[in-house]
């Protein structure tokens, strides 16, 4: 049975082993522990995990800087894909955004992730082609 919750410190490299086999991550710098501890640090709420008999198979990064709502690594793991885990966890960070009042979430989503397309949409998003992704690597 999978259960939800928001990850810890001692998850951080489950997290890391996760995103290497589920998550699309060939169109940006790799990700590290320590920048999942950072985060889990500055906001305990942020990062999301499904987790089947203590594996992790499924998480969202759910960002709120105070004015705006952003998602991040939708992932889902390839044997629990199509159970509603990404729907559930979607829910889960729209229903943090509400808490906090905020009236609009945009998620991060490669162009050339078909599946993720289809899952961003059945969630109600829809791509803005009026804006571009700036990025400059830090």
């Amino acid at each position: 049975m999978v259960a939800y919750r928001n990850a810890e410190s001692s998850d951080a490299l489950a997290v890391m082993e996760f995103w290497a086999g589920a998550a699309e991550d060939s169109h940006r710098p790799p990700d590290s522990a320590d920048a999942v501890l950072r985060l889990i640090d500055r906001d305990p709420q942020a990062l999301i995990l499904a987790v089947d008999n203590d594996v992790v198979v499924g998480s969202i990064i759910v960002g709120w800087d105070g004015w705006r709502c952003h998602l991040y690594r939708l992932a889902v793991a390839p044997s629990h894909r199509r159970q509603g885990i990404g729907r559930e966890l979607v829910a889960r960070a729209e229903a943090r955004f509400a808490s906090y009042g905020g009236t609009r979430a945009d998620a991060m989503v490669l162009d050339d992730n078909e599946p993720a397309h289809r899952v961003w949409s059945t969630a109600g998003y829809a791509p803005q082609p009026e804006w571009s992704r700036w990025v400059k690597p830090l």
